[in-house]
């Protein structure tokens, strides 16, 4: 009797965004450091960058069910993070269109797949994502207008000292980079 064995392909190294050369950094998306947050993270994937996750009771809104606006959230996070990663250039939401097809249910795996549209140079950035389930089913699809900003212009909104300005811009020009496009090549 012959027995086959599939080698499991490893799990995709976790990016590290730029704004965790901050300590105690509280974006409500990613940072690990934001108790009421989403705490996403992100990997590397074929056409930009995702994030999986799965929500519990505290993000529910109709019994079950979570809450649409953080759809939207999810989205912007990881199509702004992978702004970041692949053009190494913070960037502001300028606008946004999200469209619901199911809703998410609390405690299920879904996974959020973030790409760039656009030729890789224009400005504004144009970014666009999908919330996948366990099935691979589209749940939602979100599009995204995005304005980049030197830290240097936008201090004055941000509460950064000169410490951290120092560090994000380092860390934004040294980060392992997506390609600019957002979409890695993958090689079998």
């Amino acid at each position: 009797m012959m027995v086959e064995h599939t080698a499991r392909q490893p799990d995709p190294p976790v990016v590290a965004v730029p704004w965790s050369v901050i300590p105690d950094y509280h974006c409500f998306g990613c940072s690990p450091h934001n108790e009421s947050g989403l705490r996403l993270s992100f990997t590397p994937h074929e056409d930009g960058l995702q994030a999986r996750f799965r929500l519990d009771r505290s993000f529910e809104s109709y019994p079950g069910v979570v809450h649409g606006g953080l759809t939207g959230v999810i989205c912007d996070e990881v199509m702004g993070n992978l702004i970041v990663l692949a053009r190494q250039v913070p960037a502001f939401t300028v606008s946004q269109r999200t469209r619901f097809l199911t809703p998410l249910l609390i405690d299920r795996e879904y996974r959020c797949v973030a790409t760039l549209t656009g030729d890789g140079g224009e400005e504004p950035i144009r970014a666009a994502a999908d919330i996948i389930d366990a099935d691979g089913a589209v749940c939602a699809s979100s599009t995204a207008t995005y304005q980049p900003f030197t830290l240097a212009d936008a201090r004055h909104q941000l509460s950064l000292g000169d410490d951290e300005v120092a560090l994000l811009s380092h860390a934004l020009s040294t980060a392992d980079a997506l390609p600019p496009n957002g979409v890695r090549h993958v090689h079998h």
